[in-house]
């Protein structure tokens, strides 16, 4: 079994996303080594060489292009390879070419002996993350997705807007499947440590705040359709919120985070991968966060589960991803 280097992360996928997080990542200070691994090795050694010439003007930080050698060491691992959809493809030929990119990629991690914490971010990353998983034998702490903290981030900023309070007083979190099935949950939602309905009553500002909630939410689930049509992806956002997630683990912050993880048994699911506020360390995810929704936020959570259920059986009886269960495999 492989020792882990205490900061060093391994981006696999050098293209937009990978890239951009690399670029936030180097300035952070919280890592001390960046390898970025891609199939296009060409692509992996130009997007390392152009940080690295950035580096007189940053924290000591080793960057290179690396291998799946790196990943022997590696603290984190962070995927975001995937394919692009081809003329005439469906979803679900689309998902079986990235499941079957993950499951390449989690084989190299294994062989490797890794100790390192595995964050998936390639789309759809609750399926991916699943599949990840059955792949690997790892244990679920050490493997999760980066689910909706990138939508719970523009949840709170479109919150924020709305509410004119500056955006790190706004806490809130989108639950559930990072799609179109994600679920707003008022419930946790604080202003100023108010919960959202009586910070409503204090401000006085808008009528019609049923509206008004509609319309954020149906903002925050379209956001990365509008990205995607003006500019074509999008990395700056995701990019940012895997830096979080990272130093969370990095410096053991305990942080709660909407992160993807296999359900136990909280909010009375099992075996589907989606985000619920988890307590992220050192160790991965070290706790789900199982708070009280009302009746009609969980029904809403239950049937966002039950849409990835039906994305995976459809994705299992295509025989797409052949990922047969691991057995037994620990650290």
């Amino acid at each position: 079994m492989s020792s882990r280097t205490a900061r060093k992360v391994v981006i696999v996928g050098a293209g937009d996303v990978g890239a951009s997080f690399a670029y936030a990542l180097a300035p952070s200070g919280l890592a001390d080594s960046i390898a970025l691994v891609d199939l296009i090795t060409d692509l992996a050694k130009g997007q390392a060489m152009d940080l690295a010439h950035g580096l007189p003007y940053l924290p000591p930080v080793d960057i290179h292009a690396g291998a799946a050698e790196d990943y022997a060491d590696a603290a984190v691992i962070v995927i975001t390879a995937g394919a692009k959809q081809r003329p005439g493809e469906s979803r679900l030929d689309l998902l079986g070419r990235n499941a079957a990119i993950v499951s390449g990629i989690m084989d190299e991690i294994v062989a490797r002996g890794s100790r390192a914490i595995v964050v998936v971010v390639s789309n759809p990353v609750d399926i991916l993350t699943h599949v990840a998983l059955r792949r690997s034998g790892l244990p679920p702490q050490r493997v999760f997705g980066s689910g909706t903290v990138l939508d719970s981030a523009r949840f709170r900023y479109l919150l924020s807007r709305h509410c004119r309070i500056d955006v790190r007083n706004v806490h809130a979190y989108i639950l559930g499947e990072h799609g179109d099935s994600e679920v707003a949950a008022w419930s946790m939602t604080h202003v100023a440590g108010m919960p959202i309905a009586d910070y409503c009553a204090v401000c006085g500002r808008c009528d019609g705040w049923r509206q008004a909630r509609e319309e954020i939410v149906r903002q925050v689930r379209e956001s990365a359709y509008h990205i995607i049509g003006y500019k074509g992806s999008t990395c700056y956002g995701i990019g940012l919120a895997l830096v979080r997630i990272v130093g969370a683990v990095l410096r053991n912050e305990r942080s709660v985070l909407s992160v993807s993880s296999l359900m136990d048994g909280a909010f009375g699911l099992r075996d589907v991968c989606l985000s619920v506020p988890c307590i992220v360390g050192a160790q991965g995810i070290e706790q789900i966060v199982a708070g009280r929704l009302t009746d009609e936020e969980m029904a809403a959570l239950h049937q966002s589960a039950d849409v990835l259920r039906q994305t995976l059986a459809a994705l299992d009886a295509a025989g797409r991803d052949a990922v047969p269960r691991a057995a037994g495999r620990g650290e």
